[in-house]
């Protein structure tokens, strides 16, 4: 078996840091944001660790999983690390949805924090 190259070692750590801190207490994630981090979250703008945590802990739903069913890790030629995620939540008692989310991951001072986050729900309207 071949060792996971470094950037897929931590973009997979980061991955599974990030939903465990969404799924169980989403006011935490202030510590993987930056002041001049960016989210979009289904097209809305947001930028900036105060006003991402303040997103995301105003959604509405009081109870969140998460799955996972595939992630990607790339390096950039910056030495960042791009990810991409696609799996499926469960809030509150709404059905299951799909979704799609990419990160930016970027070494500031020996910690990796998140400088570009992109949300969407895999919601198609074929009307």
């Amino acid at each position: 078996m071949v060792d996971q190259p470094l950037w897929e070692q931590i973009g997979s750590s980061f991955v599974q840091h990030y939903y465990q801190l969404f799924d169980s207490n989403r006011i935490q994630l202030g510590s993987i944001y930056t002041d001049a981090s960016c989210l979009t979250w289904e097209g809305q703008q947001f930028q900036g660790k105060t006003a991402i945590v303040e997103k995301l802990t105003s959604l509405p739903f009081t109870k969140i999983a998460h799955s996972i069913t595939a992630q990607d890790h790339q390096p950039t030629p910056d030495s960042c690390i791009l990810s991409m995620v696609v799996g499926q939540l469960k809030a509150d008692d709404d059905p299951i949805m799909g979704f799609h989310q990419s990160f930016i991951l970027k070494n500031i001072n020996d910690a990796w924090v998140c400088t570009n986050d992109m949300f969407r729900l895999a919601i198609h309207n074929f009307g």
